[in-house]
């Protein structure tokens, strides 16, 4: 026998180190490209759809702009995913080779790129800087838009004026008291007045609403309250036809119902919420309602589908249009037009639009004959509103809207629930039953969808929210807002008051419901901030189950696992201190929130109150026996990882010798202030005085973990966010007395007597 082995390999068992060394790279390539195959062959068995995932990874780039820190970060994550597509398109080319993989990641790592590139490129083109500082002075202007908050017992007017100290054009949103209000204040008077303007307020705490960021992409440069009477210079043409018809609208439903039936009715016909009483708006939110609240996705379907029907089966009834018409599409048409005309009635809002446009496709894909609802319908829906507001991402509203729509495609596109609650020939009772359930099963799966959105927006989430909807949702559609359309079309011939009666009993059933679920035991579940990883977790794993089929969309509970882990694992900060050091929050000591001063500002209140994670009772610090106080300061003591804290918070404005403030800074941990400091006040660790305030906005501090968190951390270097001294927005060292440890336990807090404290 010849034996086939080269001859330079020598016979035997083993190989020689050389060989072993040749050759292991190409078992390494070889593992590679079985592990790519694999992942290809799953791609193309696993019915991957593209489009959905390509608008993923869109906003997931519009995401990352607003999360990294700055320009050269922004640069960096640009270049990062074009070079990924690129490396990709290189390292897989070959013809036939991973078409799937290949395919996929450039789309993914391109449509990333792009999303930042856009919302960057936006942020440019119409970012408003705010006005440098706050100001009292006399403004003349043009009113743009002009909205009625009787509840509020105000007008809010919207004025195109110029910059006092510069003379930039700007636009700024004031408001006017209620009794100063005059007839000729409409939209296009020229008015001359005396307000004072603010430049929009950034988070009043970590992880608090950002109105900064809103008034940027929004054209705000300040906002403010009128000081004294307003002169018309110039009349007004009281705005298009479309405000004018708004408004008339608006008072001709609260004219016709009283109460708050009225004003809800208001909201659903011509989105006017101005008059809804703040006991109404607070219920429905805590009842999970607040939605029927906003004109959405659920009143613009309705009105589609209305006249949808109703067109359909009038031109039923006319054989010789029904024979010669493709009547779907003429139902379509008209449907189009009642949803567009609805929307621009309303005041289009994005939120509105948003929903018009999803409407829309809908109607278009039952035009063709296509499935309604699918996840490429939504897909491209989502990526048209992005397109055009790529900031709405970061806002509750569009969230909300399409993690709803999505739950909802995901959950009746599986098909066991298909199979469950697909229309067969039953009994009515049974039929009825299997609509109940649907609908209870959808709250519920809608629920979650929406409980991290809601905990990481609002810090708070209605628990019965599922239960209030199954009845709420079919009484609003179904009931309450035809009622309102028969009523507005039967005024007409005066002859539409036993509707507006059936209108505000509906209401008044819907707002009933409201306040009891709303007054159930444990209605609002109250949560401390949650974090970007958590909410992060959340919607991968929520997107890789509704995007995947198959069992491998099952992968998606371990990210939405990990999420819920640290939803759990997040405790309320120790002490919250407001951007302008004179709001303090203290938590865990009982269930009594601790507070520097009793505000007449519900901002402030709610902002403690939510970010704290605690509803309920608010105490006075200086009413706490654990604290010591005198006009000035207090001084308190907190017990927090197994010793002592000392803080000394300042709540006076007069001056205090500087020789006894230095001695009692020696003596703390932490100094809080609304004032400018001396440098010869120097705590063991932090001294939050106006100084550092200024740079970071507010702060929370984590005592036992001996960390803190800033605004400044999370807005970056935005263009809405523009702190005192930007170059350390990051890291005020200057009032970061300690090594960042914890320090040496002392003795007990000082005491800062009234002989000493003021000068």
């Amino acid at each position: 026998m010849v034996s086939r082995v080269p001859p330079t390999v020598p016979m035997g068992d083993a190989e020689p180190d050389g060989a072993a060394l040749q050759h292991r790279p190409w078992r390494n390539r070889g593992h590679l490209s079985s592990g790519l195959a694999l992942v290809e062959r799953h791609l193309a068995q696993a019915g991957f759809d593209r489009g959905p995932w390509g608008v993923v990874a869109f906003a997931a780039g519009i995401a990352a702009w607003f999360i990294l820190p700055g320009p050269a970060q922004w640069l960096s994550w640009i270049s990062l995913c074009l070079g990924g597509a690129m490396l990709s398109l290189a390292a897989l080319r070959g013809e036939g080779r991973f078409p799937y993989l290949r395919q996929s990641l450039v789309v993914a790592l391109c449509a990333a790129a792009a999303g930042s590139l856009l919302v960057w490129g936006k942020s440019a083109l119409v970012g408003t800087p705010p006005v440098a500082r706050p100001m009292v002075t006399m403004l003349e202007g043009k009113v743009l838009d002009r909205q009625e908050q009787p509840a509020e017992h105000r007008v809010r007017l919207t004025l195109a004026t110029r910059e006092p100290e510069t003379g930039r054009a700007i636009k700024v949103r004031l408001n006017l008291d209620l009794d100063s209000d005059r007839i000729a204040l409409v939209d296009g008077a020229v008015v001359r007045l005396r307000a004072r303007l603010v430049p929009p307020a950034p988070p009043m705490l970590p992880g608090g609403y950002d109105f900064a960021r809103t008034a940027w992409f929004s054209g705000l440069a300040a906002t403010g309250s009128v000081l004294g009477p307003v002169s018309i210079v110039a009349p007004g043409d009281n705005g298009g036809w479309l405000q004018r018809l708004q408004r008339s609208l608006s008072r001709h439903v609260r004219a016709n119902l009283d109460g708050s039936a009225g004003t809800i009715a208001a909201a659903f016909a011509s989105g006017d919420r101005g008059a809804i009483a703040e006991a109404d708006e607070n219920a429905m939110r805590d009842a999970g309602l607040t939605h029927l609240l906003s004109i959405s996705g659920l009143h613009v379907s309705a009105v589609i589908a209305a006249t949808y029907v109703l067109v359909l089966r009038l031109l039923a009834l006319m054989p010789w249009i029904a024979l010669r018409l493709r009547l779907p599409l003429v139902a379509a048409g008209g449907g189009a037009l009642a949803g567009i005309g609805y929307t621009l009635l309303t005041g289009s809002e994005v939120p509105t639009i948003r929903s018009c446009i999803g409407a829309l496709l809908v109607l278009a894909a039952l035009a063709l004959g296509r499935e309604a609802l699918s996840m490429r319908m939504i897909a491209v829906g989502a990526g048209a509103i992005l397109l055009l507001w790529p900031e709405a991402l970061v806002g509750p509203s569009f969230q909300m809207s399409f993690a709803a729509v999505i739950a909802i495609v995901a959950l009746h596109g599986e098909p066991r629930i298909h199979a469950l609650f697909q229309a067969r020939e039953e009994p009515l009772w049974a039929k009825a039953l299997r609509q109940i359930g649907s609908l209870l099963l959808t709250g519920v799966v809608i629920e979650l969808a929406l409980l991290p959105i809601g905990l990481f927006h609002f810090h708070r989430a209605g628990v019965y929210g599922a239960l209030a909807n199954v009845v709420a949702i079919p009484l609003t559609t179904f009931l309450s807002m035809p009622l309102i359309a028969l009523a507005l079309l039967f005024d007409a011939i005066g002859a539409g008051a036993p509707f507006w009666w059936l209108a505000g009993k509906s209401l008044d059933l819907l707002l009933d419901l409201a306040h009891w679920t709303a007054s159930w035991p444990g209605a609002v579940t109250m949560m401390p901030a949650m974090g970007r990883p958590a909410l992060g977790l959340f919607l991968l794993g929520a997107l890789w189950l509704a995007l995947w089929r198959g069992r491998v969309r099952l992968l998606g509970l371990i990210p939405a696992a990990a999420g819920t882990l640290l939803l759990t694992l997040a405790e309320p900060p120790d002490v919250l201190i407001s951007s302008d050091g004179r709001h303090v929050g203290v938590t865990g000591e009982g269930e009594a929130l601790l507070v520097l001063r009793d505000s007449r500002s519900d901002f402030a209140r709610d902002n403690l109150a939510e970010l704290s994670g605690m509803e309920g009772e608010m105490r006075l610090i200086a009413d706490w026996p654990g604290a010591h106080c005198n006009p000035d300061f207090c001084a308190i003591t907190l017990r927090r990882g197994g010793r002592d804290w000392q803080l000394l918070i300042g709540r006076g404005k007069d001056m205090v010798e500087e020789r006894a403030l230095a001695a009692a800074c020696e003596r703390v941990d932490v100094v809080i202030a609304a004032r400018y400091l001396p440098r010869s006040c120097k705590p063991r660790w932090i001294k939050a005085d106006r100084r550092m305030l200024d740079r970071t906005g507010g702060l929370s501090l984590d005592l036992e973990r001996v960390r803190f968190r800033t605004v400044a951390e999370d807005e970056g270097r935005h263009g809405w966010w523009q702190p005192a001294a930007r170059a350390y927005a990051f890291a005020p060292k200057s009032n970061v007395t300690g090594n960042g440890k914890a320090p040496q336990p002392f003795g007990a807090a000082p005491r800062i007597e009234q002989s000493n404290a003021t000068q």
